[in-house]
């Protein structure tokens, strides 16, 4: 049996934890967790970077003595270095405002259709592609010698070696998933100077050694290796799905919602461009075909609107709310800024002509409702463009805790839904690790350990589904 640290940084926190391998069982325990809080600056929202790097030092001084050590976090967003390799500057939140119409920028240079059809990635205002545009004339990136995505980033500070993971950079649009290298053409139409990215690097392959000056902080005892996994939290997350099979949909569901399906080639056609639906890559060659949601970020929103309260009995009084009363679109990207959301969703009702939500019991209803509804568009979405019909639903990640999420994206899809594991994304890490090591075999092997190693739940499919089919109507009018 051998330990592998993972840390696993997302959007509100950040853990590290420790997994112990061996080829018959897998155990994770958390070591640290440490908050991540963005800072608004004059010149606008931060990643708060260096506190998240002391949290992970922190982190690996808890974990005690570990065979390797992985990182993973959310996507898109950067550090850039100087010719010396110091940071310049706190790296930008991806919900910053500065990428607001630089997408219709870019259009004007490569047609939406064109850049599709290039790189496969979805319309997200927050794209790296459409961050690099909005900072083009900065004295920044003027100054800049090199990009590194966040995980790649600390991985730097933790060994002096610069990557990309091939994962991550599949979310910056500059990715071609058919060639899994750089899309060369889209970069120099755009003005996009390559050079900046540090070269490839796979999941499984060495990322280096822990410094000298890491080892005596943290108090680990060399060489301590640092191993590229999955670095996008996703993609660790899609690794981790404990399926028996191919025809299986999957959910990540935390702050997003992503939700897909694992294929081995990309969809690039013009109809799903139009759907919304974006080509990431995963582990092996794998293409994480997926829809991004806006996930329980809604939720999250609202909660802390009302002051935390206690979200068990939230979920209890949701339950009773009667079903479908009120829908809305968990995709629409006037959700994605903070502030005001019950407000903001009460209005989106409203101006639909349904019910208005009053109640927090109410609009956590109707958040639940409207996800679960989205869950299945994409589902079903996702296997008519592909060709790839499902037989179930993995639902990883944090929403697994959400019982009553969780049933309704079963009745919602009409398919059973199997829950679990929550810490999926760590639990990626850290197989990936192990597999770099020997310790495990191929993604199906991975996939067996997790079944048995993992609690899992089951959810089948109840009620009427003329009701979700009526609701998504309703929602597909407005």
């Amino acid at each position: 049996m051998k330990s592998y640290a993972a840390v696993d940084l997302g959007a509100s926190s950040g853990r590290v934890m420790v997994g112990r391998v061996s080829p018959d069982s897998l155990e994770l325990a958390q070591a640290h967790r440490f908050p991540n809080r963005p800072v608004r600056v004059p010149e606008g929202l931060r990643w708060d970077v260096l506190s998240l790097y002391a949290g992970v030092l922190d982190g690996l001084r808890a974990a005690g003595q570990v065979d390797s050590v992985g990182i993973d976090s959310w996507a898109v967003d950067y550090g850039l270095l100087d010719a010396d390799g110091a940071l310049l500057g706190n790296p930008v939140h991806y919900r910053d405002a500065r990428t607001e119409g630089v997408a219709e920028k870019v259009w004007g240079a490569v047609p939406a259709a064109e850049l599709y059809a290039a790189t496969g990635l979805q319309y997200a205002p927050f794209n790296t592609l459409y961050q690099l545009t909005a900072a083009a004339s900065s004295a920044q990136l003027a100054q800049a010698r090199r990009l590194l995505l966040i995980p790649d980033l600390l991985t730097y500070w933790l060994t002096g070696e610069q990557g990309t993971e091939l994962t991550n950079a599949s979310t910056t649009q500059l990715i071609d998933p058919r060639t899994r290298d750089w899309s060369y053409d889209v970069a120099a139409r755009l003005g996009v100077d390559l050079s900046l990215f540090a070269p490839l690097r796979q999941p499984g392959d060495p990322a280096g050694l822990l410094r000298a000056e890491v080892l005596e902080e943290t108090g680990l005892t060399g060489p301590v290796p640092v191993t590229a996994v999955g670095s996008h939290d996703t993609a660790s997350a899609v690794a981790a799905v404990p399926a028996t099979g191919e025809r299986f949909a999957y959910i990540c569901t935390g702050t997003w919602s992503l939700a897909g399906l694992e294929l081995d080639a990309p969809v690039l056609t013009e109809e799903s461009r139009a759907a919304n639906f974006t080509n990431e890559l995963g582990l092996d060659g794998t293409v994480r075909y997926l829809r991004n949601i806006m996930g329980l970020w809604l939720l999250q929103e609202c909660v802390r609107a009302w002051g935390d309260p206690e979200l068990g009995g939230l979920l209890r009084d949701a339950a009773a709310v009667p079903a479908l009363r009120s829908v809305v679109d968990a995709g629409d990207a006037a959700f994605l800024a903070p502030g005001r959301m019950p407000e903001r969703i009460a209005e989106a009702c409203r101006a639909s002509g349904q019910p208005v939500p009053a109640s927090p019991a109410e609009i956590t209803r109707c958040i639940l409702d409207s996800l679960a509804l989205a869950h299945r568009r994409a589902v079903e979405e996702a296997q008519r463009l592909a060709d790839h019909p499902v037989d179930v639903v993995h639902i990883v990640g944090g929403g697994t805790r959400n019982a009553l999420l969780c049933q309704l994206t079963a009745d919602a899809c009409g398919l059973p839904v199997v829950a679990g594991p929550t810490e999926a994304a760590a639990l990626g890490n850290v197989l990936v690790q192990a597999r770099a090591h020997g310790l495990v075999g191929d993604r199906a092997e991975m996939r067996r350990l997790l079944v048995r190693t993992q609690p899992l739940t089951h959810y089948e499919p109840q009620g009427d589904a003329q009701r979700w089919r009526e609701a998504e109507a309703r929602l597909a009018a407005w």
